[in-house]
Protein backbone atom coordinates (compact mmCIF):
# COMPACT_ATOMS: atom_id res chain seq x y z
CA UNK A 1 0.00 0.00 0.00
CA UNK A 2 1.47 3.68 -1.05
CA UNK A 3 1.74 6.72 1.39
CA UNK A 4 -1.42 8.47 -0.25
CA UNK A 5 -4.11 5.22 0.74
CA UNK A 6 -1.86 4.83 4.08
CA UNK A 7 -3.15 8.58 4.81
CA UNK A 8 -6.15 7.82 3.25
CA UNK A 9 -7.09 5.05 6.18
CA UNK A 10 -5.08 7.28 8.93
CA UNK A 11 -8.05 9.20 8.18
CA UNK A 12 -10.57 6.80 8.68
CA UNK A 13 -8.87 5.80 11.89
CA UNK A 14 -8.70 8.82 13.45
CA UNK A 15 -12.35 9.14 12.76
CA UNK A 16 -13.64 7.38 16.74
CA UNK A 17 -11.11 9.08 18.36
CA UNK A 18 -12.58 12.27 17.43
CA UNK A 19 -16.19 11.25 17.84
CA UNK A 20 -15.53 9.90 21.35
CA UNK A 21 -13.73 13.46 22.19
CA UNK A 22 -16.86 15.51 20.41
CA UNK A 23 -19.27 13.14 22.76
CA UNK A 24 -17.67 12.70 25.79
CA UNK A 25 -17.99 15.79 27.71
CA UNK A 26 -14.55 16.72 29.37
CA UNK A 27 -12.20 19.88 29.55
CA UNK A 28 -11.30 21.63 26.31
CA UNK A 29 -13.24 18.48 24.46
CA UNK A 30 -14.07 21.00 21.42
CA UNK A 31 -10.35 21.66 21.08
CA UNK A 32 -9.00 18.08 21.35
CA UNK A 33 -11.66 17.07 18.74
CA UNK A 34 -11.49 19.75 16.70
CA UNK A 35 -7.52 19.44 16.56
CA UNK A 36 -8.05 15.67 15.73
CA UNK A 37 -10.00 16.83 12.58
CA UNK A 38 -7.92 18.65 11.51
CA UNK A 39 -5.65 16.22 11.35
CA UNK A 40 -7.82 14.06 9.46
CA UNK A 41 -8.39 17.32 7.13
CA UNK A 42 -4.78 17.78 6.71
CA UNK A 43 -4.33 14.15 5.75
CA UNK A 44 -6.97 15.11 2.86
CA UNK A 45 -4.92 17.76 1.46
CA UNK A 46 -0.87 15.66 1.56
CA UNK A 47 -2.89 12.29 0.52
CA UNK A 48 -4.27 13.88 -2.84
CA UNK A 49 -1.18 15.90 -3.64
CA UNK A 50 1.31 13.60 -2.76
CA UNK A 51 -0.57 10.76 -4.97
CA UNK A 52 -0.36 13.81 -7.82
CA UNK A 53 2.81 14.82 -7.59
CA UNK A 54 4.67 10.91 -7.26
CA UNK A 55 2.13 9.63 -9.74
CA UNK A 56 0.45 6.85 -7.10
CA UNK A 57 -2.86 7.54 -7.93
CA UNK A 58 -4.80 4.18 -7.74
CA UNK A 59 -7.88 3.09 -8.17
CA UNK A 60 -8.50 1.63 -4.49
CA UNK A 61 -7.22 5.40 -3.71
CA UNK A 62 -10.20 6.91 -5.95
CA UNK A 63 -12.55 5.15 -4.12
CA UNK A 64 -11.38 5.46 -0.35
CA UNK A 65 -10.35 8.77 -0.61
CA UNK A 66 -13.72 10.51 -0.98
CA UNK A 67 -15.15 7.70 1.57
CA UNK A 68 -12.73 8.51 4.08
CA UNK A 69 -14.32 12.64 3.63
CA UNK A 70 -17.42 11.40 3.98
CA UNK A 71 -16.96 9.48 6.95
CA UNK A 72 -15.28 12.30 8.51
CA UNK A 73 -17.60 14.81 7.33
CA UNK A 74 -20.70 13.12 7.94
CA UNK A 75 -19.53 11.42 11.63
CA UNK A 76 -19.21 14.87 12.54
CA UNK A 77 -22.69 16.19 11.38
CA UNK A 78 -24.51 13.14 13.25
CA UNK A 79 -22.36 14.37 16.27
CA UNK A 80 -23.55 17.89 15.52
CA UNK A 81 -27.24 17.42 15.43
CA UNK A 82 -27.20 15.08 18.63
CA UNK A 83 -25.52 18.29 20.10
CA UNK A 84 -27.73 20.63 18.63
CA UNK A 85 -26.00 21.79 16.40
CA UNK A 86 -26.81 21.31 13.05
CA UNK A 87 -29.97 20.84 11.67
CA UNK A 88 -31.52 17.65 10.82
CA UNK A 89 -32.95 18.45 7.54
CA UNK A 90 -29.11 19.27 6.74
CA UNK A 91 -27.84 16.06 7.23
CA UNK A 92 -30.55 14.01 5.68
CA UNK A 93 -29.69 16.21 2.37
CA UNK A 94 -26.24 15.81 2.82
CA UNK A 95 -26.81 12.03 3.04
CA UNK A 96 -29.42 11.96 0.14
CA UNK A 97 -26.45 13.33 -2.02
CA UNK A 98 -23.73 10.90 -0.56
CA UNK A 99 -25.66 7.56 -0.93
CA UNK A 100 -26.71 8.70 -4.86
CA UNK A 101 -23.22 9.25 -5.59
CA UNK A 102 -22.26 6.58 -3.65
CA UNK A 103 -24.48 4.43 -5.87
CA UNK A 104 -23.42 5.72 -9.31
CA UNK A 105 -19.81 4.65 -8.27
CA UNK A 106 -20.70 1.10 -7.65
CA UNK A 107 -23.05 1.17 -10.64
CA UNK A 108 -19.77 2.09 -12.59
CA UNK A 109 -17.50 -0.40 -10.76
CA UNK A 110 -19.76 -3.22 -11.77
CA UNK A 111 -18.94 -1.95 -15.40
CA UNK A 112 -15.61 -1.61 -14.89
CA UNK A 113 -15.34 2.18 -14.29
CA UNK A 114 -13.68 4.07 -11.86
CA UNK A 115 -14.96 7.77 -11.20
CA UNK A 116 -12.76 9.56 -9.73
CA UNK A 117 -13.95 13.07 -7.50
CA UNK A 118 -14.73 16.23 -10.04
CA UNK A 119 -13.49 19.77 -8.38
CA UNK A 120 -17.65 20.31 -7.44
CA UNK A 121 -16.74 17.59 -4.89
CA UNK A 122 -13.45 18.84 -3.65
CA UNK A 123 -15.13 22.24 -3.52
CA UNK A 124 -17.99 20.54 -1.73
CA UNK A 125 -15.50 18.76 0.91
CA UNK A 126 -13.64 22.06 1.34
CA UNK A 127 -16.96 23.97 2.48
CA UNK A 128 -17.74 21.66 4.41
CA UNK A 129 -14.04 21.25 6.41
CA UNK A 130 -14.22 25.28 6.67
CA UNK A 131 -17.71 25.15 8.08
CA UNK A 132 -17.21 22.68 10.84
CA UNK A 133 -14.10 23.73 12.07
CA UNK A 134 -15.68 26.97 12.30
CA UNK A 135 -18.16 25.60 14.69
CA UNK A 136 -15.12 23.57 16.36
CA UNK A 137 -13.72 27.29 17.02
CA UNK A 138 -17.02 28.92 17.90
CA UNK A 139 -18.31 26.03 20.59
CA UNK A 140 -14.28 26.40 22.33
CA UNK A 141 -14.87 29.60 22.65
CA UNK A 142 -18.00 29.44 24.26
CA UNK A 143 -16.95 26.17 26.22
CA UNK A 144 -13.63 28.72 27.42
CA UNK A 145 -16.25 31.05 28.68
CA UNK A 146 -18.02 28.92 30.18
CA UNK A 147 -14.89 27.65 32.87
CA UNK A 148 -14.33 31.54 33.11
CA UNK A 149 -11.24 31.31 31.04
CA UNK A 150 -12.61 34.09 28.86
CA UNK A 151 -14.16 36.02 31.16
CA UNK A 152 -17.49 37.81 30.38
CA UNK A 153 -20.85 37.83 31.87
CA UNK A 154 -23.62 34.80 31.15
CA UNK A 155 -25.65 37.86 29.19
CA UNK A 156 -23.07 38.50 27.07
CA UNK A 157 -21.90 35.01 26.85
CA UNK A 158 -25.48 33.78 26.08
CA UNK A 159 -25.77 36.35 23.50
CA UNK A 160 -22.57 34.94 21.99
CA UNK A 161 -24.04 31.76 22.23
CA UNK A 162 -26.89 32.84 19.61
CA UNK A 163 -25.37 34.54 17.24
CA UNK A 164 -22.09 31.90 16.80
CA UNK A 165 -24.33 29.10 17.01
CA UNK A 166 -26.71 31.04 14.07
CA UNK A 167 -23.28 31.74 11.91
CA UNK A 168 -21.87 28.00 12.47
CA UNK A 169 -25.69 27.22 11.28
CA UNK A 170 -25.22 29.52 7.63
CA UNK A 171 -21.87 28.11 7.45
CA UNK A 172 -23.46 24.92 7.59
CA UNK A 173 -26.03 25.31 4.93
CA UNK A 174 -23.44 27.34 2.47
CA UNK A 175 -21.87 23.85 2.15
CA UNK A 176 -25.06 22.57 1.83
CA UNK A 177 -25.75 24.52 -1.57
CA UNK A 178 -22.26 23.45 -2.89
CA UNK A 179 -23.21 19.39 -1.97
CA UNK A 180 -26.58 19.82 -3.68
CA UNK A 181 -25.03 21.53 -6.77
CA UNK A 182 -21.78 19.30 -6.69
CA UNK A 183 -24.64 15.87 -6.40
CA UNK A 184 -26.37 17.22 -9.74
CA UNK A 185 -23.23 17.59 -11.74
CA UNK A 186 -22.07 14.04 -10.50
CA UNK A 187 -25.08 12.58 -11.54
CA UNK A 188 -25.76 14.66 -14.88
CA UNK A 189 -21.79 13.77 -16.16
CA UNK A 190 -22.04 10.25 -14.87
CA UNK A 191 -25.72 9.54 -16.06
CA UNK A 192 -24.48 7.19 -18.66
CA UNK A 193 -23.04 5.00 -15.98
CA UNK A 194 -26.56 3.95 -14.67
CA UNK A 195 -28.34 3.69 -17.85
CA UNK A 196 -28.80 -0.06 -18.80
CA UNK A 197 -26.92 -1.29 -21.85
Amino acid sequence: MNLPNKLTILRILIVPFMIAALLIDFPHHFLVSGLLFGAASLTDFFDGKIARERNLITDFGKFADPLADKIMVISCLVCFVAMKLCDPILLIVVLFREFAVTSIRLVAASKGSVIAANIWGKVKTVSQIIAIVAIFVFQYFLELCKYGIIPLSKEITDNLSLYLGIGGMALLWISTIFTIISGYIYIKDNKNCIKDR
